[in-house]
């Protein structure tokens, strides 16, 4: 590839997307759908609430759905950035669950609160990517059943890397965990008691909690409490707006609250962005 060239991306049937760079790309990364980034070559980094991961070229990335993230996409030497990812839908999850054995499930996986998961280098991931380089190098647009088989691939690629992935990635196997993660993603920001959150969901608050134990380790205010800082954050860093307003819209009370909360989060007031 030229130097000269700046950015290409070719989306394959909506799963494979490769991006090339000669220059430092910066983007929001905010996606419906689980994604798998493995990178050949240049260096990416993501920036999530505070936490900066750095990936390199040979290592894999596992995002989580539904957030917000920074990324910087750069070329490191002569090194151009190249990566591809694959993102997995509902369906591909759903039908791949449905195949499983289910004595090859964890009992109890640990849940985890993280958005990005850097994978361990390991034979099967190297072995996956490299396979789909020949899509990079002659634009060779693999048939459905390629890529369906890639998928499943990568999912298995994921669940061999961290037992924790087994919550995330199936996490509609019990239709409450998308209803209430889905009402608190909308309505973080409103000021609505425990009760009324049960209520919305249509749970009783005994119920509610009970439910809530199910798909966190944190308690649902602090869950809350936590969503509003990482939008806080983001307002804040990359939208550029004043604390004055921030603190209102993301659902603190009081501008006091809200800057001993932000810097027991991230360690710096929010006015020091």
């Amino acid at each position: 590839m030229k130097q000269t060239e700046k950015l290409r991306t070719l989306n394959y049937s909506g799963i494979f997307l490769s991006c090339f760079s000669d220059y430092s790309e910066k983007c929001i990364h905010s996606t419906p759908e689980h994604v798998l980034l493995y990178l050949y070559s240049g260096e990416q980094i993501i920036e999530d609430r505070g936490e900066k991961i750095i990936i390199k070229a040979g290592e894999c990335a596992f995002i989580r759905r539904d957030h917000r993230l920074t990324m910087y996409k750069n070329s490191v030497g002569e090194e151009l950035y190249k990566g591809i990812s694959l993102t997995f839908s509902r369906n591909t999850l759903r039908e791949f669950y449905s195949t499983m054995n289910r004595s090859e499930i964890p009992d109890k996986p640990q849940v985890s609160e993280k958005n990005v998961f850097k994978l361990e280098v390991r034979p099967d991931i190297t072995s996956l990517f490299q396979s789909l380089t020949p899509y990079f190098e002659g634009n060779i647009k693999p048939t459905e059943g390629i890529v369906h088989l890639k998928l499943l691939e990568g999912i298995y690629v994921a669940l061999n890397s961290s037992e924790s992935l087994y919550p995330v990635l199936f996490d509609f196997t019990e239709p409450w965990k998308v209803d209430i993660l889905g009402f608190l993603n909308e309505n973080y920001a409103d000021d609505l008691t425990m009760e009324q959150i049960a209520s919305y969901t249509g749970r009783s608050l005994a119920t509610f909690k009970r439910d809530f134990k199910k798909i966190s380790s944190l308690t649902p205010q602090k869950w809350l409490i936590k969503k509003r800082l990482e939008a806080a954050y983001f307002k804040l860093k990359e939208e550029k707006k004043k604390v004055g307003d921030v603190y209102i819209e993301v659902g603190f009370k009081n501008p006091s609250h809200f800057s001993t909360a932000f810097k027991k989060e991230y360690g710096f007031s929010p006015t020091e962005i």
